[in-house]
């Protein structure tokens, strides 16, 4: 398995609050709410430096739209592959939130990892995957690219 690891994001917020909001999925439709806000595209681009492209905020924000949100999942149509289902198979309270990718021909996890700090707590994402060489080549630089992205945004969730 393939581990890509986001940086480590500094959130002004209690762990407990965080963990709170992140092993909830259906609090996370604020973030549907957040990408309508015509400032969305900048105060994105100006958090994320040269990690983040302007068409990949626009394309972030189509998924978002289109996304269903459960206590446990969060779903969307990815064409070509239809429905994916990002489902919490593990919760280790104010620690780690783990998340299996459903729907897909790809094998992948998903671990928010918190860590208290004197400021709130810090948040690292890590995606592991079982890549043959050929998808490895292609898509590794997305995955590095999209972990990093999801830090980032759950990084700016207001906590």
């Amino acid at each position: 398995m393939t581990k890509y690891e986001s940086s480590v994001k500094q959130i002004y917020a209690p762990i407990e609050v965080v963990y709170e909001k992140l092993s909830d999925l259906t609090h996370l439709e604020a973030i549907r709410e957040r990408v309508n806000d015509p400032n969305f595209e900048q105060i994105v681009l100006e958090k994320a430096g040269d990690q983040v492209k302007p068409e990949q905020v626009a394309k972030i924000k189509d998924i978002l739209e289109k996304m269903e949100f459960t206590n446990d999942t969060i779903s969307g149509d990815a064409a070509p592959l239809g429905k994916i289902v990002l489902r919490i198979i593990e919760r280790d309270p104010n620690k780690c939130i783990k998340f299996a990718l459903e729907g897909t021909p790809i094998q992948a996890n998903l671990w928010l990892q918190l860590l208290p700090t004197e400021l709130g707590c810090k948040l690292r994402a890590t995606i592991g995957a079982n890549l043959n060489f050929f998808i490895k080549q292609m898509l590794g630089n997305k995955i590095e690219q999209g972990v990093e992205g999801l830090a980032t945004m759950l990084s700016m969730l207001p906590y």
